[in-house]
Protein backbone atom coordinates (compact mmCIF):
# COMPACT_ATOMS: atom_id res chain seq x y z
CA UNK A 1 0.00 0.00 0.00
CA UNK A 2 1.34 3.43 -0.97
CA UNK A 3 2.31 5.61 1.96
CA UNK A 4 1.57 9.31 2.20
CA UNK A 5 3.40 12.20 3.86
CA UNK A 6 1.85 15.52 4.81
CA UNK A 7 3.92 18.45 3.56
CA UNK A 8 4.14 22.02 4.83
CA UNK A 9 5.81 24.48 2.45
CA UNK A 10 7.23 27.72 3.86
CA UNK A 11 7.44 30.37 1.16
CA UNK A 12 5.04 31.08 -1.68
CA UNK A 13 6.76 33.32 -4.23
CA UNK A 14 9.20 32.26 -6.98
CA UNK A 15 10.65 29.18 -5.26
CA UNK A 16 7.42 28.49 -3.40
CA UNK A 17 5.55 28.27 -6.69
CA UNK A 18 8.21 26.02 -8.21
CA UNK A 19 8.04 23.68 -5.20
CA UNK A 20 4.23 23.75 -5.19
CA UNK A 21 4.15 22.69 -8.81
CA UNK A 22 6.65 19.92 -8.07
CA UNK A 23 4.58 18.42 -5.26
CA UNK A 24 1.49 18.62 -7.44
CA UNK A 25 3.04 17.01 -10.51
CA UNK A 26 5.35 14.38 -8.98
CA UNK A 27 2.69 11.76 -8.17
CA UNK A 28 0.91 12.40 -11.47
CA UNK A 29 3.88 11.73 -13.74
CA UNK A 30 5.61 9.25 -11.42
CA UNK A 31 2.58 7.15 -10.37
CA UNK A 32 4.82 4.33 -9.15
CA UNK A 33 6.14 6.49 -6.28
CA UNK A 34 6.10 4.46 -3.05
CA UNK A 35 5.42 7.62 -1.03
CA UNK A 36 2.89 10.22 -2.17
CA UNK A 37 2.96 13.83 -0.95
CA UNK A 38 -0.14 15.45 0.51
CA UNK A 39 -0.05 19.22 0.02
CA UNK A 40 -1.24 20.06 3.52
CA UNK A 41 -0.18 23.62 4.44
CA UNK A 42 1.30 26.60 2.62
CA UNK A 43 2.93 29.15 4.91
CA UNK A 44 3.67 32.85 4.38
CA UNK A 45 3.28 36.17 6.17
CA UNK A 46 0.78 37.76 3.78
CA UNK A 47 -2.45 35.84 4.30
CA UNK A 48 -4.22 37.04 1.16
CA UNK A 49 -1.23 36.38 -1.09
CA UNK A 50 -0.66 32.94 0.44
CA UNK A 51 -4.32 32.07 -0.01
CA UNK A 52 -4.19 32.96 -3.70
CA UNK A 53 -1.19 30.71 -4.32
CA UNK A 54 -2.64 27.90 -2.19
CA UNK A 55 -5.86 27.97 -4.21
CA UNK A 56 -3.93 28.03 -7.47
CA UNK A 57 -1.79 24.98 -6.69
CA UNK A 58 -4.10 22.97 -4.46
CA UNK A 59 -2.79 23.33 -0.91
CA UNK A 60 -5.38 22.23 1.65
CA UNK A 61 -4.66 24.93 4.23
CA UNK A 62 -2.70 28.12 4.77
CA UNK A 63 -0.87 29.52 7.78
CA UNK A 64 1.06 32.68 8.61
CA UNK A 65 3.24 31.36 11.46
CA UNK A 66 5.75 28.66 10.60
CA UNK A 67 6.44 27.98 14.31
CA UNK A 68 2.94 26.59 14.79
CA UNK A 69 3.13 24.48 11.64
CA UNK A 70 6.47 22.91 12.58
CA UNK A 71 4.98 21.70 15.87
CA UNK A 72 1.88 20.13 14.30
CA UNK A 73 1.65 16.34 14.76
CA UNK A 74 0.07 15.88 11.34
CA UNK A 75 3.02 17.36 9.41
CA UNK A 76 5.74 14.97 8.22
CA UNK A 77 7.86 17.13 5.90
CA UNK A 78 8.88 20.79 6.13
CA UNK A 79 9.97 22.37 2.86
CA UNK A 80 11.81 25.70 3.19
CA UNK A 81 11.53 27.99 0.17
CA UNK A 82 11.89 31.29 2.03
CA UNK A 83 14.92 33.67 2.02
CA UNK A 84 18.29 32.42 3.21
CA UNK A 85 18.25 34.13 6.60
CA UNK A 86 15.30 31.92 7.64
CA UNK A 87 16.73 28.53 6.64
CA UNK A 88 18.73 27.64 9.75
CA UNK A 89 16.11 28.60 12.32
CA UNK A 90 13.30 26.78 10.53
CA UNK A 91 15.33 23.68 9.68
CA UNK A 92 16.71 23.24 13.19
CA UNK A 93 13.25 23.66 14.74
CA UNK A 94 11.79 21.19 12.24
CA UNK A 95 14.52 18.65 12.93
CA UNK A 96 13.96 18.90 16.67
CA UNK A 97 10.27 18.31 16.01
CA UNK A 98 11.15 15.13 14.09
CA UNK A 99 10.18 16.40 10.66
CA UNK A 100 12.03 15.54 7.47
CA UNK A 101 13.33 18.73 5.84
CA UNK A 102 13.85 20.09 2.35
CA UNK A 103 15.67 23.40 1.98
CA UNK A 104 16.34 25.62 -0.98
CA UNK A 105 19.96 26.45 -1.75
CA UNK A 106 22.26 27.79 -0.58
CA UNK A 107 21.68 25.75 2.54
CA UNK A 108 22.40 28.66 4.89
CA UNK A 109 23.71 32.22 4.95
CA UNK A 110 26.89 31.18 6.74
CA UNK A 111 28.97 28.04 7.09
CA UNK A 112 28.34 27.99 10.85
CA UNK A 113 24.58 27.99 10.29
CA UNK A 114 24.95 25.23 7.72
CA UNK A 115 26.95 23.11 10.17
CA UNK A 116 24.27 23.61 12.82
CA UNK A 117 21.60 22.45 10.37
CA UNK A 118 23.62 19.33 9.53
CA UNK A 119 24.15 18.55 13.22
CA UNK A 120 20.46 18.99 14.07
CA UNK A 121 19.48 16.68 11.23
CA UNK A 122 21.98 14.03 12.33
CA UNK A 123 20.78 14.14 15.92
CA UNK A 124 17.15 13.84 14.83
CA UNK A 125 17.84 11.03 12.33
CA UNK A 126 15.77 12.73 9.63
CA UNK A 127 15.97 12.70 5.83
CA UNK A 128 17.11 15.99 4.29
CA UNK A 129 17.46 17.53 0.84
CA UNK A 130 19.26 20.70 -0.20
CA UNK A 131 17.65 21.52 -3.52
CA UNK A 132 20.44 21.92 -6.02
CA UNK A 133 17.94 21.25 -8.76
CA UNK A 134 20.36 21.31 -11.71
CA UNK A 135 21.65 17.91 -10.61
CA UNK A 136 18.32 16.62 -11.91
CA UNK A 137 18.73 17.84 -15.50
CA UNK A 138 18.87 14.71 -17.73
CA UNK A 139 21.76 16.15 -19.77
CA UNK A 140 23.78 16.66 -16.58
CA UNK A 141 22.93 13.14 -15.42
CA UNK A 142 24.27 11.91 -18.78
CA UNK A 143 27.42 13.98 -18.27
CA UNK A 144 27.97 12.25 -14.93
CA UNK A 145 27.50 8.82 -16.51
CA UNK A 146 30.04 9.59 -19.23
CA UNK A 147 32.58 10.79 -16.67
CA UNK A 148 32.08 7.82 -14.35
CA UNK A 149 32.35 5.39 -17.29
CA UNK A 150 35.75 6.87 -18.16
CA UNK A 151 34.59 8.11 -21.56
CA UNK A 152 36.40 11.43 -21.07
CA UNK A 153 39.52 9.81 -19.62
CA UNK A 154 41.46 11.72 -16.98
CA UNK A 155 39.62 14.95 -16.16
CA UNK A 156 41.88 18.00 -16.32
CA UNK A 157 39.71 21.11 -16.54
CA UNK A 158 36.34 22.28 -15.23
CA UNK A 159 35.23 25.70 -16.51
CA UNK A 160 31.99 27.00 -15.01
CA UNK A 161 30.04 30.21 -15.52
CA UNK A 162 26.61 31.26 -14.31
CA UNK A 163 25.66 34.56 -15.92
CA UNK A 164 22.51 36.66 -15.57
CA UNK A 165 21.64 40.30 -16.25
CA UNK A 166 18.51 41.08 -14.26
CA UNK A 167 20.03 43.83 -12.07
CA UNK A 168 22.07 45.79 -14.63
CA UNK A 169 19.68 48.77 -14.39
CA UNK A 170 20.88 51.09 -11.58
CA UNK A 171 17.22 51.88 -10.86
CA UNK A 172 16.40 48.25 -10.09
CA UNK A 173 15.41 48.29 -6.39
CA UNK A 174 17.28 46.94 -3.40
CA UNK A 175 15.45 43.61 -3.18
CA UNK A 176 16.36 41.12 -0.47
CA UNK A 177 18.84 39.26 -2.69
CA UNK A 178 21.01 42.39 -2.61
CA UNK A 179 21.16 42.58 1.19
CA UNK A 180 23.73 40.47 3.06
CA UNK A 181 21.65 40.17 6.23
CA UNK A 182 18.93 38.38 4.25
CA UNK A 183 20.74 36.72 1.33
CA UNK A 184 24.16 36.01 2.83
CA UNK A 185 25.97 36.60 -0.46
CA UNK A 186 25.12 37.99 -3.87
CA UNK A 187 25.75 36.40 -7.26
CA UNK A 188 28.21 34.04 -5.57
CA UNK A 189 25.65 32.48 -3.23
CA UNK A 190 22.62 32.83 -5.46
CA UNK A 191 23.89 31.41 -8.75
CA UNK A 192 27.61 30.75 -8.31
CA UNK A 193 26.82 28.11 -5.70
CA UNK A 194 24.93 26.16 -8.37
CA UNK A 195 28.00 25.92 -10.57
CA UNK A 196 30.26 25.09 -7.63
CA UNK A 197 27.83 22.33 -6.71
CA UNK A 198 27.93 20.95 -10.26
CA UNK A 199 31.72 20.83 -10.11
CA UNK A 200 31.47 18.86 -6.87
CA UNK A 201 28.83 16.57 -8.37
CA UNK A 202 30.66 15.89 -11.62
CA UNK A 203 34.42 16.04 -11.08
CA UNK A 204 35.33 16.38 -7.39
CA UNK A 205 35.73 18.58 -4.34
CA UNK A 206 37.49 21.96 -4.51
CA UNK A 207 40.26 21.89 -1.91
CA UNK A 208 41.50 25.50 -2.09
CA UNK A 209 40.44 28.68 -3.87
CA UNK A 210 41.57 32.16 -4.76
CA UNK A 211 38.94 34.68 -5.75
CA UNK A 212 37.83 38.24 -6.26
CA UNK A 213 34.38 39.79 -5.95
CA UNK A 214 32.99 43.10 -7.14
CA UNK A 215 29.95 45.26 -6.39
CA UNK A 216 29.34 47.48 -9.42
CA UNK A 217 26.34 49.47 -8.16
CA UNK A 218 26.71 50.30 -4.49
CA UNK A 219 23.37 52.02 -3.83
CA UNK A 220 19.89 51.31 -5.14
CA UNK A 221 16.33 52.58 -4.62
CA UNK A 222 14.56 50.98 -1.67
CA UNK A 223 11.92 48.48 -2.81
CA UNK A 224 8.18 48.59 -2.45
CA UNK A 225 7.01 46.58 0.55
CA UNK A 226 6.70 42.80 0.16
CA UNK A 227 7.80 42.77 -3.48
CA UNK A 228 10.02 39.71 -3.16
CA UNK A 229 13.28 39.17 -5.05
CA UNK A 230 12.20 39.88 -8.62
CA UNK A 231 9.90 42.88 -8.48
CA UNK A 232 10.68 46.12 -10.24
CA UNK A 233 8.95 48.87 -8.28
CA UNK A 234 10.78 51.24 -5.94
CA UNK A 235 9.31 52.47 -2.69
CA UNK A 236 11.33 55.65 -2.17
CA UNK A 237 14.78 56.48 -0.76
CA UNK A 238 18.12 54.76 -1.34
CA UNK A 239 19.88 51.88 0.37
CA UNK A 240 23.31 50.22 0.28
CA UNK A 241 24.00 47.04 -1.69
CA UNK A 242 25.87 44.80 0.76
CA UNK A 243 26.59 41.72 -1.38
CA UNK A 244 28.71 40.97 -4.44
CA UNK A 245 27.43 41.63 -7.94
CA UNK A 246 30.04 39.31 -9.45
CA UNK A 247 32.67 36.76 -8.42
CA UNK A 248 35.60 35.15 -10.23
CA UNK A 249 37.25 32.06 -8.77
CA UNK A 250 40.19 29.76 -9.45
CA UNK A 251 40.05 26.45 -7.62
CA UNK A 252 42.28 23.47 -7.12
CA UNK A 253 40.08 20.36 -7.18
CA UNK A 254 40.92 16.92 -5.85
CA UNK A 255 42.42 14.47 -8.38
CA UNK A 256 44.43 17.28 -9.93
CA UNK A 257 41.55 19.01 -11.74
CA UNK A 258 41.93 22.74 -12.41
CA UNK A 259 38.68 24.70 -12.11
CA UNK A 260 37.49 28.22 -12.79
CA UNK A 261 34.13 29.74 -11.93
CA UNK A 262 32.45 33.01 -12.81
CA UNK A 263 29.18 34.26 -11.38
CA UNK A 264 27.60 37.58 -12.25
CA UNK A 265 24.22 39.25 -12.54
CA UNK A 266 25.75 41.91 -14.84
CA UNK A 267 26.28 39.92 -18.05
CA UNK A 268 24.00 41.89 -20.35
CA UNK A 269 22.13 39.57 -22.70
CA UNK A 270 22.51 36.50 -20.49
CA UNK A 271 19.21 35.63 -18.85
CA UNK A 272 20.07 32.31 -17.17
CA UNK A 273 23.36 31.10 -18.64
CA UNK A 274 24.40 28.22 -16.38
CA UNK A 275 27.28 26.75 -18.36
CA UNK A 276 30.14 24.33 -17.84
CA UNK A 277 32.87 22.73 -19.91
CA UNK A 278 34.79 19.64 -18.81
CA UNK A 279 37.97 18.60 -20.61
CA UNK A 280 39.57 15.17 -20.27
CA UNK A 281 42.39 13.19 -21.87
CA UNK A 282 40.01 11.29 -24.19
CA UNK A 283 37.10 13.67 -24.68
CA UNK A 284 35.23 16.78 -23.63
CA UNK A 285 31.68 17.83 -22.82
CA UNK A 286 29.89 21.16 -22.56
CA UNK A 287 26.48 22.16 -21.23
CA UNK A 288 24.41 25.34 -21.33
CA UNK A 289 21.15 25.46 -19.38
CA UNK A 290 19.66 27.85 -21.92
CA UNK A 291 19.64 24.71 -24.13
CA UNK A 292 19.01 22.34 -21.24
CA UNK A 293 18.05 19.26 -23.25
CA UNK A 294 21.39 19.16 -25.09
CA UNK A 295 24.86 17.95 -24.14
CA UNK A 296 27.81 18.75 -26.39
CA UNK A 297 30.39 15.96 -26.73
CA UNK A 298 33.83 15.77 -28.36
CA UNK A 299 35.33 12.31 -28.85
CA UNK A 300 39.10 12.67 -28.92
CA UNK A 301 39.61 8.96 -29.61
CA UNK A 302 38.25 9.23 -33.15
CA UNK A 303 40.62 9.65 -36.12
CA UNK A 304 41.29 13.33 -36.71
CA UNK A 305 39.36 13.35 -39.97
CA UNK A 306 36.21 12.40 -38.04
CA UNK A 307 36.65 14.58 -34.98
CA UNK A 308 34.26 17.40 -34.14
CA UNK A 309 31.78 18.48 -31.53
CA UNK A 310 28.45 16.65 -31.62
CA UNK A 311 25.20 17.53 -29.90
CA UNK A 312 23.41 14.80 -27.96
CA UNK A 313 19.67 15.45 -27.76
CA UNK A 314 18.89 14.11 -24.29
CA UNK A 315 15.16 13.75 -24.93
CA UNK A 316 15.65 11.44 -27.94
CA UNK A 317 15.72 8.23 -25.93
CA UNK A 318 13.98 6.91 -22.84
CA UNK A 319 17.15 5.60 -21.20
CA UNK A 320 18.24 9.00 -19.88
CA UNK A 321 17.26 9.68 -16.28
CA UNK A 322 13.63 10.78 -15.80
CA UNK A 323 12.84 11.17 -19.53
CA UNK A 324 10.65 8.08 -19.83
CA UNK A 325 8.14 9.73 -17.45
CA UNK A 326 7.50 12.66 -19.75
CA UNK A 327 6.88 13.09 -23.47
CA UNK A 328 7.68 11.07 -26.61
CA UNK A 329 11.31 11.15 -27.86
CA UNK A 330 12.42 14.54 -29.11
CA UNK A 331 9.96 16.55 -27.02
CA UNK A 332 11.89 18.80 -24.60
CA UNK A 333 11.31 19.32 -20.92
CA UNK A 334 11.87 22.54 -18.96
CA UNK A 335 13.07 24.26 -15.79
CA UNK A 336 10.09 23.18 -13.69
CA UNK A 337 10.89 19.52 -14.30
CA UNK A 338 14.14 19.78 -12.32
CA UNK A 339 12.13 20.56 -9.19
CA UNK A 340 9.75 17.67 -9.84
CA UNK A 341 12.73 15.33 -10.21
CA UNK A 342 14.17 16.58 -6.91
CA UNK A 343 10.90 15.85 -5.10
CA UNK A 344 10.76 12.41 -6.72
CA UNK A 345 14.29 11.63 -5.50
CA UNK A 346 13.39 12.87 -2.02
CA UNK A 347 10.25 10.70 -1.84
CA UNK A 348 12.19 7.61 -2.90
CA UNK A 349 14.77 8.43 -0.23
CA UNK A 350 12.03 8.65 2.40
CA UNK A 351 10.80 5.21 1.40
CA UNK A 352 14.29 3.70 1.64
CA UNK A 353 15.27 5.60 4.79
CA UNK A 354 18.39 6.86 3.01
CA UNK A 355 19.72 10.33 2.35
CA UNK A 356 19.09 11.52 -1.23
CA UNK A 357 21.65 12.97 -3.57
CA UNK A 358 22.48 16.46 -2.23
CA UNK A 359 21.41 16.17 1.39
CA UNK A 360 22.17 18.78 4.05
CA UNK A 361 25.78 17.61 4.42
CA UNK A 362 26.37 18.03 0.69
CA UNK A 363 24.68 21.44 0.73
CA UNK A 364 26.87 22.48 3.64
CA UNK A 365 29.99 21.40 1.72
CA UNK A 366 29.04 23.75 -1.10
CA UNK A 367 28.58 26.45 1.55
CA UNK A 368 32.11 25.66 2.73
CA UNK A 369 33.44 26.47 -0.75
CA UNK A 370 31.43 29.71 -0.81
CA UNK A 371 32.82 30.57 2.63
CA UNK A 372 36.39 30.02 1.42
CA UNK A 373 35.73 32.17 -1.67
CA UNK A 374 34.47 35.06 0.46
CA UNK A 375 37.50 34.80 2.75
CA UNK A 376 39.86 34.66 -0.22
CA UNK A 377 38.28 37.70 -1.86
CA UNK A 378 38.64 39.66 1.37
CA UNK A 379 42.20 38.56 2.12
CA UNK A 380 43.50 38.49 -1.46
CA UNK A 381 45.11 35.06 -1.06
CA UNK A 382 44.54 31.33 -1.43
CA UNK A 383 42.21 29.81 1.19
CA UNK A 384 41.75 26.13 2.03
CA UNK A 385 38.22 24.75 1.81
CA UNK A 386 37.06 23.13 5.03
CA UNK A 387 36.07 19.49 4.49
CA UNK A 388 32.93 18.52 6.42
CA UNK A 389 31.88 15.09 7.63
Amino acid sequence: MTKTVNVALIGYKFMGRAHSNAFRQAPVFFPELPVKPVMKVLVGRNRDAVKAVADQFGWEEIATDWHEVVERDDIDVIDIASPGNTHAEIAIAAAKAGKHVISEKPLANSLEEAKAMVQAAKEAGIITLCNYNYRRVPAIRLAKKLIEAGVLGEIRHYRGAYLQDWIVDPEFPLVWRLRKEVAGAGALGDIGSHNIDLCRYLVGEPVRVTAMTRTFIKQRPLPAEDMGAWGSSAGGGMGEVTVDDAAAIIAEVENGVMATFEATRFALGRRNYNHFEIYGSKGSIAFNFERMNELEYFDGTQPTDRQGWSVIQCTNAGDHDFIDHWWPPGHPIGYEHTFIHAIVDFLYALDKGEQPDSDFLSGAQTDAVVDAVLKSAEAGQWVEVERLS
